[in-house]
């Protein structure tokens, strides 16, 4: 078996299944190389070992960074000034606390009534035309209604944001590098601007909250700000976008799961929702760096080794889920790790993803009942977020809904 889990190639048509089953049987922590003189990592795939390692922060770190590439050298010129997904606690507990009160499973139900009404609305705008393209007009443009409101900022301009995340996760092979490094200038050029508007004219925004908060009794520095934007921006996004996109694909590929969904979906859709995030796993991986030689499934790690978590290999592991390469819309338990494994790293924004996801894909199932594919789905040129980049659909027109603001 020919393994390369770098390639934009072996993501063409979403996960590499076939070179994750073979890992997790005969190397569950293969020693994979890197190009252009990088220094290799570990790929760790099965369920045990992922779990293990995203719930142990103490000997597997985010620091200095989450992406398998080291940083660039003078990258830790920044000093203390790292996003906060790249820090381990305390000042990654301090960071996040910082804006954990917007992500409260009570906070996600509280604004689950107006990201209904965004769904229907987002529904509204393409229901009567009979086609679209599923991920630019509906599944990419919740989320970014979502965390622009969140943080003041205008709905279009949340779509603005999320096309430059498409660009910053895209592979350096696909889209160019300079294309890479113009999109980051251009989003860290937007929260220049928004801190400006922000201190001048606070709101009851999440913008306004982070830059009159304090850390250590200091407020954010103007960087600090901008990777926590950045942030903000690119994980409030990826996880739903992706998750209806490619979720929705799999259904239609799966014609009786949807209709067992389609006839139930005030019973099923939770259940449904858990084995489309297990199914298509929309975060590929993240890095951790060994503080200390440890041994990980019988093989031994040197400090300051990398290890990526691959979460769409550690949820099609057979040793824990029956039947793995089926989706069954009714799975119960499904412990999946899409948002990763339970810990001080846990997807903060998990809750509101779900609430986002349920309305999205209760709109889709229950006003678009004949959506078919109308083309060939294209996916994402990138070996770090999963999900189709285009995906062409048609389906009957339908009506508009009253009163969807």
């Amino acid at each position: 078996m020919d393994i390369d889990l770098l390639a934009a190639t072996s993501y063409e048509g979403g996960q590499p299944h076939d070179q994750f089953r073979w890992l997790r049987t005969h190397e569950p922590v293969h020693r994979h190389a890197e190009p252009d003189g990088g220094r290799g990592y570990w790929a760790i795939t099965r369920y045990a070992d992922v779990r293990a390692i995203s719930r142990d922060h103490e000997v597997f770190s985010n620091e200095p960074s989450i992406m398998i590439a080291d940083p660039p050298v003078g990258a830790g010129s920044l000093g203390d000034e790292k996003m906060m997904l790249m820090c381990d606690p305390p000042r990654q507990t301090r960071l996040r606390r910082l804006v954990s009160g917007s992500f409260t499973p009570r906070s996600a139900r509280a604004l689950a009534p107006r990201v209904e009404r965004l769904a229907a609305q987002i529904v509204d705008e393409v229901v009567e035309r009979g086609e679209c393209d599923f991920v630019a007009d509906i599944a990419g443009e919740l989320p970014s209604y979502v965390i622009a409101e969140l943080l003041g900022l205008p709905l279009e301009d949340g779509r603005k944001l999320y096309q430059l995340t498409e660009t910053i996760h895209s592979s350096t092979e696909a889209v160019g590098q300079e294309a890479q490094v113009a999109a980051g200038i251009e989003m860290f050029s937007y929260a220049a601007r928004v801190a400006e508007e922000k201190r001048e004219n606070p709101g009851d925004d999440l913008a306004s909250r982070l830059l009159h908060a304090e850390v250590d009794g200091k407020r954010l520095t103007d960087m600090e700000f901008n990777l926590f934007f950045m942030l903000l921006v690119d994980a409030g996004g990826d996880t739903t976008r992706n998750l209806v996109a490619g979720g929705m694909l799999a259904l239609l590929e799966r014609p009786d799961e949807l209709a067992r969904l389609r006839a139930d979906v005030d019973g099923l859709l939770a259940t449904a929702r858990e084995e489309l995030l297990r199914f298509t796993s929309p975060v590929v991986y993240m890095r951790r760096t060994a503080k200390r030689d440890v041994e990980v499934g019988g093989q031994w790690i040197a400090q300051g080794d990398k290890l990526a978590l691959y979460y769409g290999a550690a949820n099609r592991d057979a040793e824990i889920f029956e039947d793995p390469d089926r989706l069954d819309v009714g799975r119960t338990p499904n412990h999946h790790v899409a948002f990763g494994a339970t810990g001080a790293h846990f997807c903060l924004g998990a809750q509101l993803a779900r609430v986002e996801i349920d309305a999205m894909l209760r709109e889709v199932l229950t006003r678009m009942p004949d959506l078919e594919l109308a083309g060939s789905p294209q996916w994402l040129p990138s070996n770090f977020i999963s999900g189709p980049r285009t995906m062409p659909v048609r389906f009957t027109p339908g009506a508009r809904s009253h009163g969807a603001t």
